[in-house]
């Protein structure tokens, strides 16, 4: 009887150890619809001799959270309605034009860019993360990676990040001087960046 009581003492502080070491279960996570319609792009492009910029709007999205925090997501970028901000009349009919060619990124062909969450890595401060994820322009993708902070503002997610891309990882090669010598103050550098602000919250 002695044995039994002491075999079934053993038994019970070994499930209690168990239990102690033993993840609780997670939150649901949930898919937020991105508001099109209040959510925005800016580019910001840059040569020798200055610099553009404008704004692409986005054509759909999704940013899946598990309790309050971001876990994944996706969006997808409507490269038509490319506009371009600091210039007027013919000069902005032809920059945008041009973006929009072959030259750049050949819209006709590949109408839309998208980017995809792979990875989200908390930073230590609650909405404050580092992004990984593949983005898909002209058809070709690439792994980028960026800090993103996202709010709660009036019952909606809003996130805001600054992402550098490098054109001519996607094949946008015009103006390059990484590609093209003597360009001189006609080079267009390859980076450009993209200042994201997505606002989303339940359907």
């Amino acid at each position: 009887m002695k044995k039994v009581t002491v075999l079934s003492t053993l038994l019970a502080a070994f499930a209690l150890v168990g239990m102690s070491f033993t993840s609780p279960l997670n939150d649901e996570v949930r898919s937020l619809e991105v508001r099109v319609e209040k959510s925005n792009i800016v580019w910001n492009g840059y040569k020798v001799t200055g610099s553009h910029t404008g704004n692409i709007q986005l054509k759909s999205g999704k940013l899946d959270f598990e309790g309050d925090k971001l876990v994944g997501g996706a969006f997808e970028i409507d490269m038509a309605s490319i506009t371009c901000n600091d210039l007027e009349g013919e000069w902005n009919q032809k920059l945008v034009g041009h973006l929009k060619s072959d030259d750049f990124f050949s819209v006709e062909k590949y109408p839309t860019a998208k980017f995809v969450i792979t990875q989200v890595v908390s930073r230590g401060t609650p909405g404050d993360y580092k992004i990984v994820g593949d983005l898909t322009i002209k058809g070709i993708t690439k792994e980028i990676k960026f800090f993103s902070k996202v709010t709660e503002e009036n019952g909606e997610k809003v996130s805001t990040a600054e992402i550098k891309v490098d054109r001519s990882d996607f094949n946008v090669r015009f103006g390059s001087g990484s590609f093209f010598d003597n360009l001189g103050d006609k080079t267009i550098y390859d980076e450009f960046d993209l200042e994201v602000k997505l606002v989303s919250s339940d359907s």
